[in-house]
Formats: C-alpha cells, structure tokens, sequence
C-alpha cells in the first residue's frame, strides 16, 4: 500500500515550472529520501503534498482517500520546514514549541492543553535529549538543538506521515544520530518519513526507499534498486564517476 500518490503533478511560478509530469508513489511504513541537484523541485514537491503549495495540473492522494487540504489529514501529517525557514525569535520556551505540535487535537483556539498534550510534549523533549531545557527561550540553544526542537514538536503530533525538509542541514553528528534513530523508530511502529535529503553518503545508511527528482521525477524505488550511478547521472545530468566514492556506506537497518 502507498501513503502517498502524486499523478501527473505540474506546479508552475509564473512561465517557470517547478516540476512537470510527477508521477510519485511512497510506500507505507517506509523511511523515503528525496533526492536531486538544487532546484530539482524537491521542497516544491512535498509542499504540494501538505497542501501549502498550489497545483497547476495533477492530482495527490493520501493515505487511499484523501486530499491534501482534507480536514482528517491534519493529526495525520507532522511537518519539519528548513531550519532556515523557522523564525526562532519569538518570546517562548522550547516546551511551549513542543507543546504546537498538539495543536490539531485541541477544539477551539482557546482550548488550554490537556494534561495528556503535556506529557506528550514531555516525553517528546526527553527522546530528543532536551527535556532539562524544557524552560529556555530558543535562541538560547545551538542549531542542532533548535533542530531536534521542531522534530520533538512532530513527534508530540503522534502523526502517521512525518515530512521533513532537510532536517540534517548544518547540525552536528549527535543531532543527526538523534533525528535518525527517531525515523527508524517510526517505522518500527509503521509510521512513513518523507525526508529531503542533500547527503548522499548517508542515504544507504538511513534509508530505504529514494526518490529521485529533477523537474520531474527521474527514478524512485527500493534503495538498491534506485540508488545507482545511472540515476544519478540522469538526475544530475553531469558525469557519475565519483557516486561509488560518495554514495558508499551501510545499508539502513
């Protein structure tokens, strides 16, 4: 079964098209890494899934049955935007960040949190080594740990479907092994991560599905069958000879 189903998707600024004829399918329970040179369409792509980018032609499908902007998709689909897109400058504590993610299960926008929301937010702090920072302001932490600050926020969504947006940009090594043991978790317990992805030396170590995007979708599918030298010739039309060197590494386990 696939949690996600993108046919024939065309987004277009202005004369310019982001992506055109984008056929995508992302398996239930996988951990799927999108792939491709900048400006391959990829953070295009997975707003037009959240329903935050406007569609010119095509048609999504999530979880079998709904649209993007469906109201029963909002518990359903945590989101982790670059780094760079977050203004971190407003006057809270990283617990009431956390505490955002419990947001689509409140009933009215006045609704207090229930004491339930707070141990989710908690416990969400805690698998993200922050929870004895819970009462610091944002801009008192380092960027690996703003980072591991909006994945804990998803995380005390409960989603199905996790999509992230380069969430392992510029972060240390301790941030990185923190955000991919949680992806791993997730699919233990069936949940889906769709992550952009720019390390390609990491992709065989983390992932196990990839899609591969440049204006269009150029290959997808199961790592060892999609994750070659001639993809990413196609993809980043340029010579593949240093993919063995720089997509080397473990398989995902």
């Amino acid at each position: 079964m696939n949690i996600i189903e993108v046919k024939d998707l065309m987004v277009t600024y202005g004369a310019v098209h982001a992506l055109q004829h984008t056929n995508v399918s992302i398996p239930l329970g996988s951990r799927t890494a999108v792939l491709g040179p900048n400006g391959a369409g990829k953070s295009t792509l997975i707003k037009a899934i959240l329903g935050i980018e406007r569609i010119a032609e095509g048609q999504i499908t999530l979880f079998n049955e709904y649209t993007p902007n469906h109201p029963d998709v909002q518990q359903k689909i945590a989101y982790v935007p670059q780094a760079s897109q977050v203004n971190t400058q407003f006057p809270t504590t990283i617990f009431d960040i956390v505490l955002m993610g419990r947001f689509t299960y409140t009933k009215g926008l006045l609704r207090r949190p229930s004491k339930e929301d707070k141990q989710f937010a908690l416990a969400a702090l805690e698998k993200m080594g922050l929870a004895d920072l819970k009462n610091r302001h944002i801009t008192e932490l380092s960027g690996g740990q703003k980072q591991r600050v909006f994945i804990a926020r998803a995380i005390a969504q409960n989603a199905e479907l996790y999509i992230m947006d380069e969430p392992l940009a510029s972060v240390d090594i301790r941030t990185e092994q923190i955000i991919m043991d949680t992806l791993k978790e997730f699919q233990e317990q069936g949940k889906t991560s769709l992550v952009i992805h720019h390390d390609l030396h990491t992709v065989t170590k983390y992932f196990d599905y990839v899609v591969w995007l440049n204006q269009t979708a150029i290959a997808q599918g199961p790592r060892d069958v999609a994750f070659t030298q001639e993809v990413y010739q196609q993809a980043y039309q340029q010579s593949g000879t240093s993919f063995m060197d720089i997509s080397s590494g473990k398989g995902a386990n």
